[in-house]
């Protein structure tokens, strides 16, 4: 076969056989209306309305023609693998029995999907750019468009270069700022947005950068240009955000995921010889069938927020997420008892953690970390394990797909404590560089100690945020007040030799939360009596 036809070759459907997805209620478009009679993906055609099946596509032919990357760090099992163990420190290798997948290649595309954030990390000439171009075809845009696009780092970029210019007539005749026109750059209107070596930009250019990313309008004389909902692909060669400029935190804070560009595997440089002899660029080779218009990215996306969470896994979450915020000494008031609480204030941090008396050094996670987990990285995550699970064809998020999924939306948002005890046993010093198997064992082990204490039987504190939820009508005061002594016995018992720990912490914040709630219903009812 000429290699260069094969570079046009898509997998055959079903690119995952049995993949079943429980579609849930949509929300009403009224552009529904517009397109068309309803089409049930069955007749002539259909095929290329299921949007998950036409990512697996992209994704397989990605990874068989386009990017050399025989790696599958995001592995599922449906039985337990066969292991062998490797080298003087015994690594393990595990032969995945379902189907795995690259994450330098799957995380890419659920952030177009997603219209997130991507960082792909990686030394020179290790395609970090080529798999952003990629995902610019597969949005749908020319490859000199999207080549256009491209936004090179670089140490004397202004926000001029970034963002555009004032048109000099304008310029000369404006009285005010609104009056001056500016001609934006052509980039800014792009869904697909790649910024290359992002940590070579001035400190000021990256202020200009922060506004687009995170606010989606860049501002230049008064004037405001609104892009459009895009993803982003931001490239750097280390993970410590280095470069010519340090990358300001608010900046690193906005990435959603973090990816690394892992080595050529020298068995593969054939493939290498047969492009450079037979001249194939593979973004040049996009086959049409795995580009996707607009409205499937949109679809896409609705399908994907469509996704059930159960709430025992959400549960789970919330155990592991508990784990890192708390910090005893930090205050007296329990409300303040957190590590961003010292951080505000200029203490060190660090020494204040070492400090700590009475806790187990390597059981304690939060003693690994220097920070806790915001918002912004939660809502990240259950984004991203809605999207492996609809990637998947899962009828809801599983376990699994939160597993792979956290390690790459928590890499830069958890700052490890390098003085903490569990890097210097053991392997742990390899879990300072190596932050994916670093975080899974945060989970695994958090998963163990929900599993020791029952969580799934036994959280008082559940039950009663349940009770709540279920509102308050019809709750007389007799009612009410059973509930309020309820809490407070739950909170004496729990005070009985128990030490603080993360997910205590926020139980007792919780239910601290109901009892003024109460309260406040209670004051409600005898006022109106």
């Amino acid at each position: 076969m000429n290699p260069f036809k094969r570079f046009f070759q898509v997998s055959a459907s079903p690119t995952l056989p049995g993949a079943q997805r429980r579609q849930g209620p949509q929300p009403f478009d009224v552009a529904d209306l517009y397109r068309g009679p309803v089409t049930t993906g069955t007749e002539a055609g259909g095929e290329a309305t299921a949007c998950d099946e036409k990512l697996r596509k992209a994704y397989f032919w990605i990874a068989n023609h386009a990017i050399i990357n025989p790696f599958h760090d995001i592995a599922f099992n449906d039985r337990p693998p066969t292991t062998f163990a490797f080298g003087d420190s015994k690594v393990p290798v595990e032969l995945p029995t379902e189907q795995s997948y690259s994450s330098y290649i799957l995380l890419p595309l659920l952030t177009l999907v997603l219209r997130r954030r991507c960082l792909l990390v990686g030394g020179p000439g290790r395609g970090k750019t080529a798999i952003a171009v990629l995902m610019g075809r597969i949005a749908g845009y020319g490859l000199d468009e999207v080549r256009r696009g491209i936004q090179h780092g670089h140490p004397q970029m202004t926000v001029a270069d970034l963002l555009g210019n004032p048109l000099p007539a304008s310029l000369m005749k404006a009285e005010t700022g609104d009056e001056i026109r500016v001609a934006w750059r052509r980039w800014l209107g792009m869904r697909v947005k790649v910024i290359d070596e992002y940590n070579r930009i001035p400190t000021r250019t990256q202020s200009a950068l922060l506004t687009v990313l995170a606010d989606g309008y860049a501002e230049m004389y008064d004037q405001l240009y609104q892009c459009p909902e895009s993803a982003w692909y931001l490239t750097a060669n280390d993970d410590a955000g280095g470069g010519t400029y340090q990358v300001i935190e608010a900046l690193r804070d906005r990435i959603d995921v973090v990816v690394k560009a892992l080595h050529f595997n020298s068995r593969f440089l054939d493939e290498l010889l047969t492009r450079v002899e037979e001249g194939v660029r593979p973004e040049e080779a996009v086959p049409g069938e795995i580009i996707f218009t607009q409205e499937e990215l949109d679809r896409a996306a609705r399908e994907i927020r469509a996704v059930p969470m159960p709430t025992p896994l959400l549960r789970r979450l919330a155990f592991f997420t508990s784990q890192f915020e708390l910090c005893e000494p930090a205050a007296r008031q329990i409300d303040y008892l957190t590590k961003d609480t010292v951080k505000s204030s200029g203490v060190d941090l660090a020494a204040l953690i070492e400090g700590q008396t009475g806790l187990d050094r390597l059981a304690e996670l939060g003693m690994q970390t220097l920070n806790g987990l915001s918002v912004r990285a939660l809502m990240t995550a259950l984004a991203y394990c809605k999207a492996m699970a609809w990637f998947r064809g899962g009828s809801e998020v599983a376990y699994a797909d939160l597993v792979q999924v956290l390690p790459f939306v928590l890499h830069d948002k958890l700052a490890q404590h390098a003085e903490a005890r569990v890097f210097s046993t053991g392997d742990g010093a390899a879990l300072r560089s190596d932050r994916v198997t670093w975080i899974r064992r945060l989970f695994d082990a958090a998963c163990a100690e929900y599993d020791r204490l029952d969580r799934d039987h036994d959280d008082p504190a559940a039950a009663m945020l349940d009770e709540f939820a279920r509102g308050l009508d019809g709750v007389d005061e007799k009612t009410a007040r059973a509930r309020l002594t309820a809490i407070e016995r739950q909170l004496r018992l729990w005070t009985e030799g128990r030490k603080l720990n993360g997910h205590l912490f926020d139980d007792v914040l919780a239910l601290k939360y109901l009892h003024q709630r109460y309260t406040n219903y209670l004051r409600w009812l005898t006022w109106r009596r």
